[in-house]
Parts: C-alpha cells; structure tokens; sequence
C-alpha cells in the first residue's frame, strides 16, 4: 500500500481509502470487508451521517473496534433547514460520536456538501455551527477540520482561502476533471485531498473499449486505470472507493499498492482523448436546457447525457441502468446528470422526468434550441438504443 502525507497535518494515510457511503447490505458482511480492507493496508475510513439510512456509522465503529488507534476517521456533520445552529451541530456530533462509538474523530467534515453561499450566510454568522467546530477542535473532538464539496470550482477555491480547513473531499475522475486546479490550489495551501468517486459512482466499473483505447497500452480494467489516473495526479491524497465485495478491497488494494504511476504518454494520451471525447459530447447537447420545460416532461438534455454514456465513452450497460429509472426513480443518479451541469428544472411534480417514449414530436424543443439540434429524431435513436 502507498501512503502518502495528509496536507500539512503529521498525519500519514493510505492512498485507496474506504467510502462507506455503499455498504452491503448484509451488515456483518460489511463489518468484514472494512475490516479485511485494514488487514491489507486502508487506514483511512470515510463515512457520514446519512450513508446507509444512518447505519453506516454504527457499522464504520464496529469495524475499527480495537484498532481504533490505528485508524483515521472521516465523517461529516449534516445541517439542512434551520439546523445551522452550533447547539443544533454540536448535538448532532455527540450522536456521531457515540454512533462510531469513539471520542475523537480524525477529519472532520463540519458540513456535508459544504456551499459557499450556506458557509457565509448561515455556519459563520454568530450564533451558527462555525463557533462549535472550532470549540471541538480546541477540546480534542475533532483533530482536523475538512470539508466536503459539491460547489462550484470558483466557490471551492474562496473556500479554500478562509484557511480554516485542512482537508477537502472532492470529486475527481476519468469522466470529470473539473475540480484539477482546486485540488492543485489546495495542495498548494497545504491541505490534505481526497477524492470521492475515483470510479465515477461505478461508472467506471464496465469494461469500455474506448477507454482502454486512451492509454495506448494494456489495460488490467477500466477500475484499476480510474484508480491509477487518479492516483497519478501529485495533488492527490488519498482516492476513497465505495467497496462492497471482498474482491473489489484485494484489487484496489493491489492498484493502490502500484508504487508506478500512469507514464508521462499514457497520462498525455488520456487527456488529449478525454479532451477530444468532451468536445464530442458537446456535438450532441451542451446542456444548456432551453429545450425546457418540455409540456410532456420529458427529460431531454438529462437523455442526452445519458446517451453519452454509450456514444462517447461505450459505457452502454451503465446508459441503459441509468435510463431505466426515469420516471421511477428521477431522484436518484439519472438526475444528478443534470444537477451537476447547473439545469434548473422543476423537479416538484411529473415536470421533466420522463423518457422519450413520452415525445409526442410537437416540436416546441427543437424551434427552442441554439444548436439546431434535431431533437426529436436524436430522443427516437436513444429510446431505441437505451430502452433494451
């Protein structure tokens, strides 16, 4: 196992860590894998107050039961509505406290999914969680402040600059390179990084010929290359993988194990086809979503995304899956498509959630659209490629 140094903290962790957001769902099983996983070197462990309907805790605690000295533990304070108080943030800690059945906790992420706008206007204000996260930390309770972020990469980065965090969690992977120069900025401050998704969600986890195409060399699996690309990154910490099987623990390990990064022309040759492949999807949809709200609410740029999936990166199982939930389960990864590219639709009832099997071709999208793209025959080719 590599281990590397975690910003400017003393502390020193390995760099394939455990996320225990994906959890089977056979617990003991669970308790097992985490636990093989310390036997083979992770000594850092992720976790947070919602995984697993608020077992996963409970679950992370039991796993590191008397090595808990040899273990470094990440979790993350939840504030939602008006639960931004420091009395409201400290009660929710001591609850973690006695989930992970433990009296300290390593890093410590004092808001999940931390928002710029959210840090100013409601945690630092007086009176907000900012003054607790800091009492905890004077008291031993917390041993380093983090964040995790889904912000904007100009928002990640004045974040950044309060100088109040020592560690970021962000996402990073073969699929999404946005967040490069914030995880630069901050191992240039000194801070630690690790990385969420390093598989894209599992994305990542389905053989893609196209894929394997850009490195140029023999690829063990698309697994191990999203792993060593991201581990290949100097900035990079530690890269935290959801783990739900014994053999998926034993073939990060050895990836992470890998003292050899990706070579200077392998790595070259990724980004100039993921370059080439990012410009391709824009051929098809930028995402801009004028072709909104369609008046049968058909999701049409979140389609287009999807079909991307198989178009541009040969991912065709994961398009299909993706796709099969619209209109059963819009909340869940199908949406998040769109989320992360800032569409703003109307989530509150039946609006833009259904396949394109609902397109009754009145053509109101296409007499919207910048880029003259002939939607209503693009959402005929994809209801037919991902309805299989």
């Amino acid at each position: 196992m590599q281990y590397r140094e975690y910003g400017n903290t003393g502390k020193v962790i390995s760099a394939l860590g455990f996320g225990a957001m994906r959890l089977p769902d056979d617990e003991d099983y669970a308790v097992e894998i985490m636990q093989h996983a310390l036997d083979l070197g992770v000594n850092f462990i992720d976790t947070a107050m919602g995984y697993k309907s608020g077992r996963s805790e409970i679950l992370v605690g039991r796993a590191v039961k008397g090595r808990r000295d040899r273990v470094y533990l990440s979790t993350k304070n939840a504030c939602r509505g008006n639960e931004w108080s420091d009395k409201a943030w400290w009660e929710r800690m001591e609850t973690q406290l006695d989930k992970l059945d433990t009296d300290y906790i390593d890093f410590y992420c004092i808001v999940h999914a931390l928002q710029w706008d959210d840090f100013i206007t409601k945690f630092r204000k007086p009176g907000g969680g900012l003054a607790a996260a800091l009492r905890a930390k004077d008291e031993g309770i917390i041993h380093h402040i983090a964040m995790s972020t889904h912000d904007t990469p100009e928002n990640k980065k004045k974040l950044i600059d309060t100088d109040i965090f020592e560690g970021i969690i962000v996402q990073y992977n073969l699929l999404n390179r946005d967040n490069e120069e914030v995880i630069a900025h901050a191992h240039q401050k000194d801070m630690g990084v690790c990385i969420m998704g390093p598989v894209a969600g599992g994305r990542l986890a389905r053989r893609s010929e196209q894929i394997e195409d850009m490195v140029g060399s023999p690829v063990a699996s698309i697994p191990d290359l999203a792993l060593r690309f991201v581990l290949s990154n100097s900035n990079v910490t530690c890269a935290m993988s959801g783990m739900s099987t014994a053999q998926m623990v034993e073939e990060n390990v050895a990836t992470a194990s890998r003292e050899e990064p990706l070579t200077s022309d392998e790595l070259e040759s990724i980004h100039k086809a993921m370059q080439e492949n990012q410009e391709l999807s824009k051929l098809y949809c930028t995402g801009c979503g004028y072709c909104l709200p369609c008046p049968q609410g058909v999701a049409i740029p979140t389609i287009f995304a999807i079909m991307n999936y198989h178009r541009v990166w040969g991912l065709t199982d994961h398009a299909r899956h993706l796709y099969a939930k619209l209109g059963s389960d819009f909340s869940g990864a199908a949406w998040s498509l769109g989320e992360r590219r800032g569409w703003t639709l109307d989530t509150s009832g039946e609006e833009a959630k259904m396949d394109a099997s609902a397109c009754v071709e009145c053509g109101q999208c296409e007499e919207q659209c910048p880029q003259n793209i002939p939607i209503i025959q693009q959402l005929k080719e994809c209801h037919e490629t991902l309805s299989q």
